[in-house]
């Protein structure tokens, strides 16, 4: 595939891995970027110099071919400069941003090589990425797992509103895991795709529990929930016992201070690490319902491949009639 995704960033499809807080480590993005696609690793949950360089010379021994780091700023609770200074001195293909005004990131690599992409949720911040110097956009969705707009725009009206809005390339992000989804983003004008839920139903994504690639698996579309919105930062989880338990506390008024806890990423752990639905949560989109099996990153890539594939073929069909 070629588009100016796959141009910019110099990959052979433009399908790009999501941050993934807390597992988007070395042995997961070096299987993207060798599949053919852009891995990342996760800057804010490696959270020290010294381990963000370590995972970064951990990804160069597993693959020749670029890849990024992601910083999810509000995360780092605006700690992240020594953290850039090392994606910087390393000299790393690429950068997403999420999560947090990216304009001190844009004025601090302003003479720098290093590919950016920032994630949007509006039109609005699409228009202020670009105007910022941000080489790619990627437009998530309501139905996208992790934190989402407050809008609830689907993807399916974001993409082409941002399309339209911008004229720097646009990944479709949300609601999409296999060749449909990045056939539909194509015919959306989008030059490519963000996935975060289907990376982790992978054999490659070592550091997520069992547990946690099972509800995936067994997941439906309808087993998602939305959490923190009444704190005016929505996520989507996967619906378990204790992020129901975060709902009913939301719905009770509960506040920033009686949820913290709940809300941490320590909580994030104990279920993504350890399986503990009573005492965790996990983040997760829609998508789940069309995902059925953990396959290896390559074996994804080639089955989305074969689907849109025979998708375009589909479409030429009923274009002859």
């Amino acid at each position: 595939m070629k588009t100016r995704v796959t141009e910019i960033l110099k990959i052979r499809y433009p399908i790009i891995q999501g941050g993934l807080a807390y597992l988007a480590y070395a042995e997961l993005a070096a299987a993207v970027s060798n599949a053919g696609g852009l891995g990342q690793i996760t800057a804010a949950t490696l959270r020290t110099p010294d381990r963000l360089r370590e995972e970064i010379r951990k990804v160069r021994t597993l693959t020749d071919q670029p890849f990024a780091v992601n910083f999810a700023i509000a995360r780092h609770d605006g700690n992240y400069e020594e953290l850039l200074e090392v994606a910087i001195e390393e000299k790393v293909p690429a950068i997403s941003i999420t999560g947090g005004n990216p304009k001190p990131v844009f004025e601090r690599l302003q003479s720098e090589p290093i590919k950016t992409l920032v994630l949007v949720s509006g039109v609005r911040q699409a228009v202020k990425a670009e105007q910022l110097g941000a080489d790619i956009v990627m437009a998530v969705g309501q139905e996208g797992g992790g934190h989402i707009g407050r809008e609830d725009i689907g993807t399916i009206v974001l993409t082409p509103r941002v399309v339209d809005a911008v004229s720097i390339p646009v990944l479709a992000s949300g609601g999409i895991g296999d060749g449909r989804g990045l056939l539909a983003a194509l015919a959306l004008g989008a030059e490519g795709i963000e996935m975060g839920t289907r990376f982790i139903a992978t054999k490659e994504c070592v550091h997520a529990h069992e547990a946690y690639k099972e509800a995936i698996v067994q997941g439906a579309e309808t087993d998602t929930v939305i959490i923190k919105r009444s704190l005016g930062a929505p996520g989507r989880v996967l619906k378990t016992p204790f992020s129901e338990q975060i709902l009913s506390h939301e719905e009770e008024g509960a506040g920033y201070e009686d949820l913290k806890d709940s809300i941490s990423g320590e909580a994030n752990r104990n279920y993504i690490y350890d399986g503990d639905d009573s005492a965790g949560f996990g983040w997760g989109g829609q998508v789940i319902g069309l995902i059925d099996d953990v396959p290896a990153v390559q074996e994804l890539f080639d089955g989305m491949n074969r689907t849109a594939e025979e998708g375009l073929a589909r479409l030429k069909g009923i274009a002859e009639i």
